[in-house]
């Protein structure tokens, strides 16, 4: 037997970027090749699209760990590293995207319908593409980028015309089953159905689809029995019926009061979808009230009771039976006429060409704050000086003062100066801490001694060797007049 899930958490991870290649052209008699490493690969990026044959969660309730695939790095020769494979995740029509923080972030309704979720991360470039008039071969390439990962929460709500409403056994699944071809479990125990059932229904020349929401009782809308999991289905319903039970035996029930119980638990839910706002509250919707189980004489008495009560709101009336068969006609042209009134009333925009358009980032700023956790510290944050952290090798001395030289001419060096930046503070610019040394001479293009190498750093590492033995012999009272 199937297993309907409606609600999963998901966790995607979109590719890593490949890293760049240092390499330099060698080959026999053409000296001074230059650089010739390629690129990394984008990584590939997580996508939801809309399948019109999926109609449950259930496969991500079995597999919640989603991986995109990552990207090669670069190679000699001017070989720019593969792409990595975007994973495309197929959702059923009507799915929401909810985040950590409970915001939406897309409503997924359409078939075809797509949505990157997680965007992989971006490759390094090689030194041939780091090639510039004064670094002729550089001796380093960028590192690729982690790809996105996050938590995410998916909600199915059903695509339905017709929403049935009703507490549990009023004869929901059964009303189900005889206008249409679904073969929904049906029981004469309370919350036989406990996922929602939906069928097609042909009237005339309208097609329309109905939604066997799981019963109601007092308290839903707050959680009480199936209601809350299942009051999201009935969001995107455009008519509402309130199917009855007249043939209760139950002390204390009546169709009056049954539906005066679900009304108030309609009004108390509040729908959250985004980009479904002309939709309205549920107390906005078209109403119709089905009178079951007629073919009862008690219930047929009954019917014909209420059904004036019912009439003075303003709301259309049917008496059926769904076992004999009795009213279904009448009832469903009424229904069909109520749909497409709705669409009319509520057209859906026709699709438009897709125009695009560059959309414009400004990530040249940046900001610099005292450190909470480091007295006299600094941390630097941006989009440009975050990212050139991540793709830096530390443990290559020129790409080291690459960075230095792009921090440099941002305008980082300045800032921290104006800010009173001491000689040997900690300034931590995303995961990497270090200590500023403003004596390095940065934000300008140099010739490196070596592939790899920084004179810069070298001579700053001198320097500070150099001061450690002076103040050592200091502390040790090793110094003579010249040297104080």
């Amino acid at each position: 037997m199937s297993k309907f899930i409606d609600r999963v958490v998901l966790h995607v991870r979109a590719g890593r970027g490949g890293h760049g290649c240092a390499s330099v052209h060698r080959e026999k008699f053409k000296p001074l090749g230059g650089p010739d490493g390629g690129n990394g690969g984008n990584g590939g990026d997580v996508i939801l699209e809309v399948d019109a044959n999926v109609h449950t969660l259930l496969d991500f309730h079995f597999h919640p760990h989603a991986k995109a695939g990552n990207g090669k790095p670069g190679e000699g020769g001017n070989r720019d590293g593969k792409m990595g494979t975007d994973l495309v995740l197929k959702v059923p029509d009507g799915t929401v995207v909810v985040g950590k923080d409970g915001e939406i972030v897309v409503d997924l309704v359409g078939a075809g319908n797509r949505f990157v979720v997680a965007k992989g991360g971006r490759g390094g470039l090689g030194n041939a593409s780091l090639a510039s008039k004064a670094r002729k071969a550089p001796g380093f390439a960028l590192l690729g980028e982690e790809g996105e990962e996050l938590d995410l929460v998916l909600e199915l709500k059903s695509v339905a015309d017709v929403g049935l409403v009703g507490f549990p056994s009023a004869g929901k699944s059964s009303l189900v089953s005889v206008l249409s071809a679904a073969k929904p479990k049906i029981a004469d125990y309370p919350f036989t159905t406990l996922v929602p059932n939906l069928g097609v229904v042909a009237s005339g020349d309208t097609t329309f689809t109905v939604a066997d929401v799981p019963g109601l009782i007092p308290g839903a809308s707050d959680g009480r029995g199936l209601g809350l999991d299942f009051l999201r289905h009935l969001e995107r319903c455009a008519v509402l019926a309130h199917v009855v039970d007249c043939a209760t035996l139950e002390p204390g029930r009546d169709p009056v009061s049954d539906v005066d119980a679900l009304e108030a638990e309609l009004a108390a839910y509040k729908p959250a979808l985004a980009g479904d706002a002309s939709l309205g509250d549920l107390a906005d919707r078209p109403r119709v009230v089905i009178l079951n189980k007629t073919d009862v004489p008690d219930a047929a008495e009954l019917a014909e009771m209420v059904t004036p009560e019912f009439t003075e709101r303003g709301w259309p009336v049917f008496e059926i039976s769904a076992v004999s068969r009795a009213g279904l006609r009448p009832l469903t042209f009424a229904l069909a006429d109520m749909v497409r009134q709705y669409r009319e009333d509520h057209p859906k925009a026709a699709p438009k060409r897709p125009v695009i358009r560059p959309i414009a980032t400004d990530e040249s700023g940046f900001s610099v704050i005292a450190d909470p956790q480091e007295p006299g510290g600094f941390i630097v944050r941006g989009t440009r000086p975050e990212r050139w952290v991540r793709q830096t090798q530390f443990d290559n001395d020129e790409a080291v003062g690459y960075l230095a030289d792009r921090l440099a001419r941002l305008g980082v060096e300045a800032e921290l100066v104006k800010q009173g930046a001491e000689p040997g503070c900690s300034v931590t610019i995303g995961d990497v801490s270090f200590e500023w040394e403003p004596q390095v001479a940065a934000g300008v293009d140099i010739v490196p001694t070596g592939r790899g190498t920084d004179v810069r750093l070298e001579n700053n590492e001198r320097v500070g060797a150099a001061e450690r033995k002076h103040a050592s012999r200091a502390r040790r009272g090793l110094l003579d007049e010249n040297e104080k």
